[in-house]
């Protein structure tokens, strides 16, 4: 076994594999995240790894073994290579969770200089298909290689972990939640926590803090973009939500029908209030295509446009409507099924449609709402 007074070099070298060994729930370099433990190499040539995992039920225990294993292998010179891994000390999770904390908790989406673009996916009723909208978003972003969060803001009417075929819980390390993913999206949702078929029977001040949690206490590393499926209306959660992220930007959906457009118009009345930015109107439902080729508007129309004309006036700029999305009853079988349209069938009309609206979210400039700017006054 090597010494210190004559390192073998083999160990430096196993080191260096294992930065590419990445933690799949905190996404970064298991030697960066002080995962692991010791490393050795026997007089055989046989390396011995020692990988430090976050709780004695980690999911990821095996996949991270079974990584180690194939970096260590990557090293020249070696006969074999034994992996084992055990469970962090109470001081080494405080230790862990302070690093990813940066020290103190916090709202990171809040810090100056935090790039995330957070968009708070609303409707002014129910039925409008705002949580499949936000669902296919989400994966359809994640496909075109963005780091993408959802938060199912819907205490009450939560959706997402079905919509994202997501039966895992969180895994708890320390006071942070490492939130589970699927089709490349990081999910986070009282939905995880509730036993099936027990609602959820909360008011306001306790709502307030479950959204204050998913943002602090759940770990989400670098995002570009999170999505919040917030509730349908202007109350508590669309008031917190403006409180708590201040530079979220509004994602109205509509239907084209008169009275859905009537309804979601109050939106605008909540950014004005809450002094956010509108980043534009989804239209869902906007018309269904006969088997004939013919369209048919079984909402009717121009519902979206509405909705747009009148948010502009509210928040001083034009607002456009990003998409029209047809009526496709797949939508509604992608998100039964836990596969969102725009990964199961992306060249349907509806998956490319909300696959454009996604792109389009993404290029769209942010608005300076809510955040910091580094002013100085020269004399």
């Amino acid at each position: 076994m090597s010494t210190s007074e004559d390192p073998d070099p083999r160990i430096a070298r196993i080191h260096e594999a294992l930065e590419a060994v990445i933690d799949p729930e905190i996404g970064r370099p298991i030697t960066e995240l002080d995962m692991v433990d010791s490393v050795h190499v026997g007089h055989d040539g046989v390396a011995e790894v020692t990988i430090l995992v976050t709780i004695a039920a980690c999911p990821m225990r095996d996949r991270l073994e079974r990584s180690t294993a194939e970096a260590t292998a990557t090293v020249a010179g070696l006969t074999g290579v034994k992996v084992e891994s055990r469970t962090m000390t109470d001081e080494q999770r405080k230790a862990l969770t302070t690093r990813l904390r940066q020290g103190h908790r916090q709202i990171p989406f809040n810090k100056t200089g935090n790039l995330t673009r957070i968009l708070a996916v609303s409707s002014g009723k129910g039925g409008v298909g705002k949580s499949t909208v936000t669902a296919n978003l989400a994966a359809a972003m994640a496909s075109q290689g963005l780091a993408v969060g959802v938060i199912d803001a819907d205490i009450h009417g939560f959706s997402m972990p079905g919509m994202f075929g997501i039966d895992d819980k969180p895994t708890k390390v320390g006071d942070l939640l490492m939130p589970p993913e699927a089709h490349g999206v990081k999910v986070m949702s009282i939905g995880m926590f509730v036993p099936d078929g027990q609602a959820v029977v909360w008011r306001g001040p306790k709502m307030h803090r479950a959204i204050e949690q998913f943002a602090s206490d759940v770990f989400w590393g670098d995002l570009d973009v999170l999505l919040m499926d917030l509730p349908p209306g202007t109350g508590d959660v669309a008031i917190s939500v403006a409180q708590l992220l201040p530079s979220a930007q509004m994602l109205v959906v509509t239907t084209p029908q008169a009275s859905a457009a009537s309804v979601a118009e109050r939106v605008g009345s909540l950014a004005t209030a809450t002094k956010q930015d509108v980043a534009g109107v989804v239209e869902n439902m906007s018309g269904l295509t006969l088997p004939d080729g013919t369209r048919m508007d079984v909402f009717g129309s121009g519902g979206g446009e509405r909705v747009a004309q009148t948010l502009s006036g509210a928040v001083d700029h034009p607002v456009s409507v990003l998409g029209q999305v047809p009526l496709d009853p797949a939508l509604r079988e992608g998100a039964d099924a836990g596969t969102p349209l725009v990964l199961s069938d992306p060249t349907s009309p509806a998956a490319m449609q909300l696959s454009s609206i996604a792109r389009a979210l993404v290029a769209r400039p942010r608005g300076l709402s809510g955040m910091r700017l580094p002013l100085s006054v020269q004399s």
